[in-house]
């Protein structure tokens, strides 16, 4: 076969992984109901703000969803302004969002396909470039290959992807920065500085990562980790040295480039110090992550949170499912699955680390991995924050996690036999290539599994809630909550949403006139209280609340959901329903009926 040849096959199976990711990250991009998050990212890449909503009163729900309109006016200049002041997250994502939506002109039908999109279509452009890093890293085509299949399949890069969220530009940004440490660790080898060209663009894929998402900056710790773990293998002569004539990798303009690396992105990342400390938003949008008292379940919640996270990298399915019997059968598959291919992953993990053309490159993934692991379990037993709680935070090193992969599915690729054993158990034998089709398998269902809303679940389910409110409610309707930030204005925004989207229509179908039909909608449509909730003001909102239901006219069915503060409704002849309410995730719920006498 000729080497012309051999470039087309790579590129049509190239081809196909791209083709597969697409499919998999675009199935279904809009049928799960968003999040907060979500409602963040879309409002303030609409160059919109939360402050617009008003609080303390009675709105109606185009009211709540006035933010998500698209501005003509907005520019750059609003999405900044509002970002900055009302959130604790850097802009260079939202400013690419706010330009895509401008592009393509989202409208109350298209707006979450559009707002979705923009993710899953970097998380499709993260194939290619894994494949190329596989491929430079360990001048392998295999490599490169089995790296990409697995990043087209991966359930935890599908659910990343189908998120309103910046989480997979930050991946692309890993990607390009890992790029510059192999490079780095390859020019190591050589005893050869770091070119130029690689120093800048080093720099700028850095600053660029940090001005995308802070906890990027665990991504520069771990490959620092990585480069130590290098020099380290080097000094003591674990790691071949290409041309033993060149300097010591001590000499000056060797580790002055690195140096250059490191205070030009220190420098890159300081700028938005002063924007971080000054935010008044940060501490109250990131105490979820923040640990309490050290009881024995906080002890162990940050490993097993964070075996799940490692789990869906590879396998997921419908274990969230209602149906028990189908949650005990994914049970069990994974639970097969995984006990017959870590004997064989593990053993090729050992091989590609005794192997001359797999050494460097395991070690650089496996030094960044383990490093990155590392920090995320300092801060949760350390500083007392664990990011183990928020499985999307693993995009920091979720590269390295395929690239490592990769390399072992190519070595079991090249095994004629492989060997599944536990202990002194009995053996399993399997084609190194059955194997590797059967872990690809595994993923392209889990892939089906999330992009079905079957499995990464959204942890809020207005969909569900919905129904319940018309179940339970043959009257007008107030939603309330509390208020402190614009999480709790996104959660109100969930549910308006969803009563928009999935609801109303249900209700006036049979309606044919367009001016009746609205009509209907209108009275359909709930009221929503946004009670804010001021340090030590539980008086202050129940104040809000007493005043609002006074204003409006009775019989009345309010709902209390996610309401932080302790009420008294009898006075306002106000009935707490005395039926069982059904559990719904996201959402903790009560309804008083409210009658005129």
């Amino acid at each position: 076969m000729t080497e012309l040849m051999i470039k087309n096959k790579q590129l049509l199976l190239l081809l196909l992984w791209t083709a597969l990711a697409f499919i998999l990250r675009f199935a279904n991009l809009d049928s799960k109901p968003l999040w907060t998050d979500e409602f963040s990212t879309l409002v303030f890449s609409l160059g919109n703000s939360f402050r617009g909503v008003p609080l303390d009163r009675a709105i109606d729900l185009s009211t709540l969803l006035q933010p998500l309109q698209l501005r003509p006016n907005a520019g750059i200049a609003d999405v900044l302004n509002h970002l900055l002041l009302e959130s604790n997250h850097p802009p260079v994502y939202f400013m690419l969002a706010h330009w895509w939506m401008r592009l393509f002109g989202p409208t109350e039908d298209s707006l979450v396909w559009i707002g979705r999109a923009l993710p899953a279509l970097l998380g499709v452009i993260s194939v290619p470039a894994i494949y190329f890093l596989g491929k430079f890293t360990f001048s392998s085509r295999l490599v490169g290959q089995c790296a990409a299949a697995m990043m087209a399949v991966s359930p935890y890069g599908i659910y990343l992807a189908q998120e309103a969220r910046h989480y997979t530009l930050g991946i692309l940004l890993v990607v390009a920065s890992l790029f510059c440490l192999t490079l780095a660790a390859k020019k190591l080898q050589q005893r050869a500085p770091l070119p130029i060209w690689a120093v800048l663009l080093w720099v700028v894929v850095n600053c660029l990562g940090i001005a995308v998402h802070y906890f990027f900056a665990l991504t520069l710790c771990a490959e620092a980790i990585a480069l130590i773990a290098v020099i380290w293998q080097q000094f003591n002569g674990k790691l071949p040295i290409d041309n033993s004539q060149q300097p010591n990798i001590w000499q000056f303009h060797i580790l002055w480039r690195l140096f250059s690396v490191a205070m030009g992105t220190l420098a890159g990342g300081l700028v938005w110090l002063p924007v971080f400390l000054s935010n008044k938003y940060g501490n109250e949008l990131t105490n979820w992550i923040v640990s309490g008292d050290r009881t024995f379940l906080n002890v162990i919640n940050p490993i097993f949170q964070a075996l799940a996270g490692w789990i869906t990298v590879m396998s997921l399915l419908p274990v969230e499912s209602q149906n028990l019997a189908v949650v005990v059968a994914s049970a069990i598959a994974m639970t097969i699955f995984f006990i017959l291919v870590l004997p064989i992953l593990f053993s090729a993990l050992k091989n590609s680390l005794t192997m001359p053309d797999t050494r460097l490159g395991t070690v650089i993934f496996g030094g960044f991995v383990l490093g990155s692991i590392f920090l995320f379990f300092s801060f949760a037993y350390i500083l007392g924050i664990d990011l183990t709680r928020g499985a999307r935070y693993n995009f920091v090193y979720f590269p390295g996690v395929i690239l490592l992969l990769g390399a072992t599915l190519a070595v079991i690729f090249k095994t004629p036999t492989t060997k599944s054993q536990w202990f002194n158990l009995p053996a399993v034998k399997i084609a190194g290539k059955k194997a590797v089709v059967l872990i690809l398998v595994m993923g392209f269902f889990s892939g089906v599994t999330v992009n079905s809303n079957l499995g990464y679940r959204k942890y809020y389910k207005p969909d569900l809630l919905i129904p319940v409110i018309r179940e339970f409610s043959k009257v007008p309707v107030l939603i309330a909550t509390t208020q402190k930030t614009h999480v709790e204005i996104g959660e109100l925004m969930g549910i308006g949403w969803e009563w928009e989207r999935s609801s109303a229509m249900d209700f006036v179908a049979g309606v044919t006139d367009v001016r009746k039909k609205e009509e209907v909608k209108a009275f359909d449509s709930p009221l929503f209280l946004l009670a804010n909730q001021r340090k030590d003001g539980a008086e202050i909102v129940a104040g809000t609340l007493d005043k609002t239901l006074s204003q409006l006219e009775r019989p009345l069915d309010l709902w209390l959901v996610n309401f932080r503060a302790p009420v008294n409704l009898e006075p306002q002849k106000c009935q707490l329903e005395s039926r069982e309410l059904p559990a719904v995730d996201g959402y903790e719920y009560q309804v008083y009926h409210c009658s005129r006498s």
